[in-house]
């Protein structure tokens, strides 16, 4: 008697059996062994606490590291290019930084958090900002 063939088969998949059961052999993608910055894990952990569906579906897709990735760079790209406008804006300058250290440190520090909520609220959480506007 010939048994028939799953779709799973027939497109080059394998099971393996565990006592009764047949379990299909399943792996995910290598990727990139480079670490996920700051950016990148927040990232993550939002879709997955907020928007589990889409977290799922690239994680099986494979495209979840790459689309991390891309957010952790441009949320760096768009850190610094924020921090440096801000900075030459409100006269943050290496003179002040010479002449009072702290002041100057005070000042950052504000640019920098300033900077991180815009980057949260556009790349990092933007469906929230969304939301929140309606």
């Amino acid at each position: 008697m010939k048994t028939a063939v799953s779709f799973f088969e027939q497109n080059g998949g394998a099971y393996t059996r565990f006592g009764d059961v047949l379990l299909p052999n399943l792996t995910l993608e290598e990727t990139d062994s480079k670490p996920l910055g700051k950016y990148g894990r927040m990232r993550k952990r939002y879709l997955k606490e907020h928007r589990s569906a889409f977290y799922s579906a690239m994680l099986l897709n494979g495209e979840l590291y790459g689309h991390l990735a891309e957010i952790n760079e441009a949320c760096e790209e768009r850190m610094e290019l924020l921090t440096r406008q801000m900075a030459a804006r409100e006269g943050v300058t290496e003179a002040l930084k010479a002449a009072d250290q702290m002041e100057w440190v005070r000042r950052m520090n504000s640019i920098h958090s300033r900077a991180e909520e815009i980057v949260m609220r556009e790349l990092i959480y933007p469906e929230e900002a969304e939301d929140d506007r309606t």
